[in-house]
């Protein structure tokens, strides 16, 4: 009895130790956080640490703290077994090449009930950084694997949403890997990475998700093989249009074949020009302009000046650029594009546009006389538009928009003038 008394007491005061020094690490965390940057080294072993409070504090020091100096502790934590650890370690390591984002990622939502937790996103899905911007490669590796093989749907969600966001090219086998999980938030945030990343060669091996039964992955699928113009998928695409579930799926096969732009789909496209839905009429203007059969410009034509909705008037203006008018008077459709660029509800739709019809040099050309008396956020979304789509003949006038006398134009100018530059080889 009184062993049994002894033992228990001893067992007491181990743990109350133990505890005590728990406490004391977590202490030691914070007030070396507190000393910024230069403190960064002494915080790293706690990464490591036997318990894990003082690992999840050691990791919020770090994205507290942030900057180039945390990426190797914070690749470390990744390989922690703990999902919030790794979700933490995950948006920190995106915060240090994107600065700001730890404010909106998955981090600041978690709630932990002992060792499992729960997460979401809280923010859209629009975020990349710029060009210029050079991402370490054990850093994308790190998140590939944890895509691929994470503990939690969330974290693995989560770094597929890193890896678009960092411009992950060498991480596009895990996200291939990762649409194959079955999981659906894991799926969706992969197909929207490789959006960002925009390298064709990935398309062929995503092109099953095309028929996926949920029809949010199977719409982002249908977005990501028109964006990547993947024209093997041309008759999967067009299966799905014929055997569309309801009006959104439709609207994503049509969008697709668009953008696939297969002379094969000529009819289609002809069809839905008088379609009484806007995307769909929309979507068959800028099949007919990516298809450039000079034949077809009167029918757009007619469509531009009857059109009354804007969004597809915008599609329409597209389309006639895009078969060759590139006029500039107060009418014009490539001057309606650039009108648009100043306004907030619609300069997402416009400034795509503009972009991918500025890929052609004569395109450019016409736009560099209308950064002269352009409005200030005519320049810099045009800014914007040279640094995706420009060639060394932009650079002239990207160097003129970076010195403008108004400072949010010349930042603009700055920052696309660098694009570019990464850019061109």
């Amino acid at each position: 009895m009184k062993t049994t008394f002894l033992l228990a007491l001893a067992s007491a005061l181990a743990f109350a130790q133990g505890s005590l020094d728990t406490k004391q690490r977590v202490k030691a965390v914070h007030d070396l956080a507190k000393a910024g940057p230069d403190s960064i080294p002494r915080i790293a072993p706690y990464v490591t640490d036997p318990d894990l409070t003082v690992r999840i504090e050691a990791v919020k020091a770090l994205d507290e703290i942030g900057g180039p100096k945390t990426v190797d502790p914070l690749v470390t934590a990744t390989k922690d077994s703990d999902p919030e650890i790794e979700i933490r370690a995950t948006d920190g390591l995106i915060n240090v090449y994107l600065p700001g984002y730890i404010k909106n990622g998955m981090s600041g939502t978690i709630s932990r009930v002992g060792t499992s937790i729960k997460a979401k996103f809280t923010d859209t899905n629009d975020k990349i950084i710029d060009a210029y911007v050079m991402v370490r490669p054990e850093v994308i590796a790190a998140l590939g694997n944890l895509a691929k093989q994470g503990a939690s749907i969330e974290e693995r969600a989560n770094a597929a949403r890193a890896i678009g966001i960092l411009r992950g090219r060498d991480a596009i086998p895990d996200l291939i890997a990762a649409l194959r999980s079955k999981d659906d938030p894991v799926m969706y945030e992969a197909l929207i990475s490789l959006q960002k990343i925009r390298d064709p060669a990935s398309a062929p091996k995503m092109m099953f998700v095309v028929h996926d039964l949920d029809d949010k992955i199977q719409i982002a699928a249908l977005e990501t093989t028109g964006i990547l113009a993947n024209k093997e998928a041309a008759p999967d695409v067009r299966d799905a249009l014929s055997h569309a579930r309801n009006i959104k799926v439709r609207r994503a096969a049509l969008e697709a074949l668009a953008m696939i732009a297969d002379q094969a789909d000529r009819q289609a496209f002809l069809r839905d020009m008088n379609n009484k839905d806007d995307q769909l009429r929309g979507s068959a203007a800028e099949g007919l302009g990516r298809l450039k059969n000079p034949g077809d410009r009167p029918l757009v034509q007619n469509a531009f000046n009857d059109e009354h909705k804007m969004s597809p008037r915008l599609s329409d203006a597209f389309a006639l650029v895009d078969l060759g008018d590139l006029e500039t008077g107060e009418f014009s459709p490539l001057r309606y594009l650039v009108n648009t660029l100043n306004v907030r509800a619609y300069r997402d739709v416009a400034t795509p546009y503009v972009t991918e019809l500025a890929r052609e040099a004569s395109v450019r050309q016409a736009l560099y006389p209308l950064l002269t008396g352009a409005t200030k956020d005519e320049k810099i979304q045009l800014s914007i538009v040279l640094a995706r789509s420009g060639d060394r003949d932009s650079l002239p006038y990207l160097k003129t928009l970076s010195t403008d006398p108004d400072t949010d134009v010349a930042q603009a100018g700055i920052r696309n003038l660098r694009n570019l530059q990464a850019r061109l080889p």
